[in-house]
C-alpha cells in the first residue's frame, strides 16, 4: 500500500471533442521523467463529470499500462449515488486500479449518518484500498471528525483527501484517527504545511508543471529550505487557480507543451485572453521551479 507522498490529479487533454490519448501518454511520460509515478484518474482535475465510464476506464488503462509495476494508479470512483458508485469502483478495480477515491456524494447534501452509510456500503462491497475525498467547496457537505473516525474502523478504507485547507481540521482528524490512517493533502497552497504537520502526502494538481520540485518537497522531512521554497511558489501554484481546475492547469500544459491543446468540454470554457496571460507571466517568471 502507498498513499503517500506525492500523486497527480491528472487532467484529461481532449483533441477535437475526443480524449488525446497521444497527449495522456505524453503527460505521463513527462510525470515519470520528474519523479513522480502515482497518479489519480478520473478525479475532479480530469474533469470527471463530463467523461463517460468507458472513456475514464480506457484513460486508468493507459496509464496502467505506462506506469506498469513503478508506481501507484488509484481511481475516482466516487457519485451521490451509492448503487452506481459500488458498480464503477467495482468496474475499476477490475481494470487493474489499485485503490479508490470516494468524493463525499454532491448536490443531495445527506446528512452524516447517511454519508457514513454510504461509504460503509462501498467498503464492505469493494475489497480494494479507499480514500475518502472531503472537498466541501464542490460538494457543499462536509465530512465531519466524528464519522471519518467511524469510517476509519473499516480495514480498507485507509485515508483522506482532505482539501478543506483548514489545517486545524486536519489535525484533528489525525487525533482522532488510527496512526496508520493517511491524511494526503488536496490543497496545494497548504499541502507542504500539512505535511509538516504530520501529513503523508499530497494529491496535486500544481504537480503537473513542477513534478520534480514537488518530488524534492515531499521526499523526506519537510525543512526550512523547502518551506521557504514553497512559499516563494506561492504565485505560481495561485495562478493555476484563477478560475476553476482543471481550466488553468491545462492552459499551462499546453504552454509548456506537454499536451497539444486546453480544450475543455462543456460547461467548462478556456480562460480568457487576460487569464492566459497571467498564467503565461507566472511560467516566466517562477521557470526555476517547473
Amino acid at each position: 500500500m502507498s498513499f503517500q507522498g506525492v500523486y497527480t490529479a491528472l487532467v484529461t487533454p481532449f483533441k477535437n471533442g475526443k480524449v488525446d490519448f497521444s497527449s495522456v501518454e505524453k503527460l505521463v511520460e513527462q510525470q515519470l521523467k520528474g519523479g513522480v509515478n502515482q497518479f489519480v484518474v478520473n478525479g475532479t482535475t480530469a474533469e470527471s463529470p463530463t467523461l463517460e465510464a468507458e472513456e475514464s476506464l480506457e484513460i486508468l488503462k493507459v496509464v496502467l499500462g505506462l506506469v506498469k509495476n513503478k508506481g501507484h494508479v488509484i481511481f475516482g470512483s466516487g457519485s451521490n449515488n451509492t448503487k452506481k458508485t459500488i458498480e464503477f469502483s467495482q468496474k475499476a478495480v477490475a481494470a487493474g486500479a489499485q485503490g479508490l477515491l470516494l468524493v463525499v456524494p454532491y448536490y443531495n447534501k445527506p446528512p452524516q449518518q447517511g454519508l457514513y452509510e454510504h461509504f460503509k456500503a462501498i467498503a464492505e462491497a469493494v475489497p480494494a484500498p479507499q480514500l475518502l475525498y472531503n472537498v466541501p467547496g464542490r460538494t457543499i457537505t462536509s465530512l465531519e471528525v466524528n464519522t471519518i473516525q467511524r469510517l476509519a474502523e473499516f480495514k480498507n478504507i485507509v485515508g483522506i483527501k482532505e482539501a478543506t485547507g483548514n489545517l486545524e481540521l486536519a489535525t484533528q482528524i489525525q487525533k482522532a484517527c488510527p496512526s496508520q490512517f493517511r491524511m494526503l493533502s488536496g490543497d496545494d497552497e497548504t499541502c507542504l504545511v500539512m505535511q509538516k504537520n504530520g501529513g503523508h502526502g499530497v494529491i496535486s494538481v500544481c504537480s503537473h508543471i513542477m513534478p520534480r520540485k514537488m518530488t524534492e518537497w515531499f521526499s523526506g522531512a519537510v525543512t526550512e529550505k523547502s518551506l521557504q521554497e514553497f512559499k516563494e511558489a506561492q504565485e505560481l501554484i495561485k495562478s493555476l487557480y484563477i478560475s476553476a481546475n482543471p481550466i488553468p492547469v491545462k492552459a499551462a500544459m499546453a504552454m509548456l507543451g506537454v499536451i497539444a491543446t486546453d480544450e475543455m468540454r462543456l460547461p467548462l470554457v478556456r480562460l480568457s485572453v487576460e487569464q492566459l496571460k497571467k498564467v503565461e507571466t507566472a511560467l516566466k517568471l517562477y521557470e526555476r521551479f517547473l
